[in-house]
């Protein structure tokens, strides 16, 4: 099979997947206490305000035609408004307004914890047992321990307030202006504007929230790195190229790191769904304002076509890295083939 028609075939899989991701969150999301008519109206209202909101959203219809119903609206683009987040504001407004900002805490973790939690499980799978390795699975075992969340409290307390290092919490300065949004991602934005300032300020603003998560995830992909390359340094292939007189640092980048990354790239993509959940977190608690922060606001006030969208949008995300971790497959290894 081509590359092309394996892209093809696994973008078609996508579908009953997200169809899935879709039935659940909108039954479940039914499924929560509340009336969020009670939420969109003001306190002082009347019995006929409730009934005239009730059946302007459709609540009165059966779950399974206000799902077919949301279902074609999706697939014709129609995400629906929010109707107590920011009221009659489209859902896809308010996604764009705040993913870019989750995205880009998720992509520096992930680069970050990738780089460094290969290069770590490498060199403490080269000097097992000694002290190297001793202090690797010791931090990696303190990342794989530690709940994100408190993580970031204790370095808003130790870094941002005892020492004043980096800001405590939100995503800017509160004196700057944003710059104008072509983009919507906060970094492009300012190169188009010109405005240099605020990408360092931005920077600044992450450093925290992406250490948290980059910690997290750099635990498990250093034991995993550690644990493959122990396999790979065991194997025969290994010991005739030592046999033949290769350098030791030859043996660790041309034959054993590649053959071992395999299991790793595959931790990498499935940490995409706990670094997007890390990031709904440590949103919160730096106060970033992004998605996560927005399905908490969601979830309290029962907006379902908001918290619907985020589910999709998640789920999308996960599909897509999944397809681009097979891909990888074939280039670490060639026997691999679609």
């Amino acid at each position: 099979m081509s590359m092309i028609k394996y892209i093809f075939k696994r973008l078609l899989a996508m579908i009953p997947v997200l169809f899935g991701g879709l039935l659940l969150s909108f039954f479940l999301s039914r499924a929560m206490p509340g009336d969020p008519i009670m939420v969109y109206l003001p306190v002082q209202h009347t019995p006929q305000q409730y009934w005239d909101a009730y059946y302007a959203h459709g609540f009165n219809l059966p779950l399974w035609q206000q799902f077919f119903i949301y279902l074609g609206d999706i697939f014709t683009g129609d995400w629906g408004y929010s109707i107590t987040v920011a009221r009659n504001v489209p859902v896809w407004t308010l996604i764009w307004d705040r993913f870019p900002r989750t995205l880009d805490i998720t992509l520096f973790s992930m680069i970050i914890a990738s780089f460094l939690g290969i290069k770590t499980g490498v060199i403490s799978a080269r000097h097992r047992n000694k002290w190297k390795d001793t202090v690797f699975r010791g931090t990696a075992l303190i990342g794989v321990s530690i709940p994100v969340f408190w993580l970031g409290l204790l370095l808003q307390y130790f870094i941002g307030l005892q020492l004043g290092w980096l800001p405590v919490y939100h995503f800017k300065n509160a004196g700057y202006v944003d710059p104008p949004q072509v983009t919507g991602f906060r970094i492009i934005d300012s190169l188009i504007s010109g405005q240099w300032y605020l990408i360092g300020d931005y920077l600044v603003h992450l450093a925290m929230p992406v250490f948290c998560l980059a910690f997290i995830m750099l635990a498990s992909i250093t034991r995993q790195t550690r644990s493959s390359m122990l396999e790979v340094l065991q194997q025969d292939y290994i010991r005739t190229a030592r046999a033949k007189g290769c350098k030791e640092k030859d043996v660790i980048k041309k034959h054993a790191r590649k053959n071992a990354l395999i299991p790793t790239v595959t931790i990498i993509g499935l940490n995409v769904g706990g670094l997007l959940g890390g990031a709904f977190l440590t949103e919160t608690t730096f106060n970033l304002f992004g998605v996560g922060n927005l399905l908490l606001e969601a979830i309290t006030g029962r907006d379902y076509s908001v918290l619907n969208a985020i589910v999709v949008t998640t789920t999308l995300i996960f599909i897509v890295v999944n397809l681009f971790v097979d891909l990888i497959y074939a280039y670490l290894d060639p026997r691999i083939k679609y």
